[in-house]
Parts: C-alpha cells; structure tokens; sequence
C-alpha cells in the first residue's frame, strides 16, 4: 500500500497506512497496548468494526472511550478468550495491563497530578488506520465479562494547545467509527474532488464551527491534503459581508 502520508505528524482524522503508523512511532507495534513508547505518552491501537478481537467502545453519556485490556498471549494458554485478563506475567512483572492499570489508579488516589497521556490509532479497514489524537487514562476498572475478568480503561479525548495546555473535546466532534467506515465505502477510499488516494482527511462538509455535525455521514467525507487546503483557502478568502 502507498503511504498516505509523506510526513509522519498527524492531525486528528487523517488516514494512515500502518507503515505510516510505525514510521511516526519509530517502532513496529505489534500488540494493541503499548506502554510508554515515548517519554510523554503510550499508544493504543484499537478497533470497534465488527468482528474486533477486543470490547473497545465510545460512551456519549460519559465523554469516554472504554478501551478493554488484552488477553494472556497464547503461549501461556491454549483459549486466551476463556481466562482472566492478567495484572502480572508469571515471574511477577507488570503486564501492559498492569502497568496502564497502575498508572490508571495513582491518578485517581493522587500520586500523580495528572492522566497518563495516550495516542490512539484506530483501524478503519485492512491495512486503513486513522489517527485519532491524544486521550488522557482517567480510570481503570476490572469487571467480570461472562465467566472471566477483563480490564476496562476509561480514556478521555483532548487537544494539546500551545504550552501543552489541554482542551477536552465533547463527543459530538468526535466521528463515530459506524460514520468513518461508511465514508470510506462511499468515497471508495478516495479523495472525492480528485480521485486522488494519498495524504487522506476525515472531512466535515460544514465546519464544526459552523454548525456541522460529525455524527452522521452526510456532513463527512474524504479529501486529500491539497483539495482540504484549497477548501480551507477559499474559507478564508471570503469577501466581507457588506451591511446596508
């Protein structure tokens, strides 16, 4: 696959290849969790499309994304999906649940004055990834799930502004996973002024800020880089409204 990408920096909604997404984190991720992969963060990837390995969702009542902790690897048992999701490996260390779980908890009983911070990929269609921006883990729970125990995280959607100062995005700007694979099938994974298939966007038709909605796929689509420029320009070079 062609990168979508030539510079590893995202914005939130871009889409991505995986080599996109290995080449940005400097390493070959194979696990979904993934601990401090940077002094200032730890990456999850994630998947809410049907058939996903794991229980990953979005709240709307509660601003959140509830991200489920992983399974023992394989080499420890034979039916990974029927034994509790472990805290510690068999010699005793911190799994990556344990370790997101711990860093989870010294947030809420204040031994750290702020979130563990988290980037977040998620995958959109074989080999399709969008980047979806930073969270902040505001807790973690463990909860029975049928006859076994799984982690729960609760992750929290922010905008890092200038001076790392923090903005918490409410829901409605977020889109849905439902949303961004329907997209995807209707612009057939392409931009829909040029055709072109690099430097992709997650678009919304009516900005945001101006009343436009991310929750449906009618306010979305798929632009590459240049034609969301040249939208963005004419925005910007509207004439003036004169007044009577």
């Amino acid at each position: 696959m062609k990168s979508f990408l030539p510079n590893p920096k995202f914005k939130v909604d871009d889409i991505i290849s995986y080599i996109d997404l290995t080449a940005a984190e400097k390493m070959n991720l194979q696990k979904g969790m993934n601990f401090n992969v940077n002094p200032e963060y730890s990456v999850f990837l994630m998947s809410v499309r049907k058939g996903a390995p794991y229980a990953d969702k979005f709240d709307e009542k509660t601003n959140t994304l509830i991200y489920e902790g992983h399974d023992v690897p394989s080499n420890i048992s034979n039916t990974p999906k029927e034994v509790d999701q472990e805290l510690t490996t068999p010699k005793g260390s911190l799994t990556e649940n344990g370790k997101f779980f711990t860093a989870a908890k010294s947030y809420q009983t204040n031994l750290i004055n702020h979130p563990h911070r988290i980037k977040v990929y998620e995958k959109i269609d074989s080999g399709v990834w969008c980047y979806k921006g930073f969270y902040n883990l505001i807790d973690a729970k463990i909860e029975y799930a049928g006859k076994r125990k799984v982690f729960k995280f609760y992750l929290q959607p922010v905008e890092i502004k200038s001076m790392k100062r923090e903005v918490i995005i409410p829901f409605n700007r977020v889109i849905p996973t439902q949303v961004k694979v329907e997209v995807w099938a209707r612009d057939k994974g392409q931009c829909v002024k040029c055709g072109s298939k690099e430097n992709l966007h997650y678009d919304h038709d009516l900005p945001y800020s101006k009343g436009g909605t991310s929750l449906t796929a009618q306010n979305v689509r798929i632009l590459c880089m240049k034609c969301n420029l040249s939208k963005s320009n004419k925005i910007l070079t509207l004439p003036p409204i004169l007044l009577p």
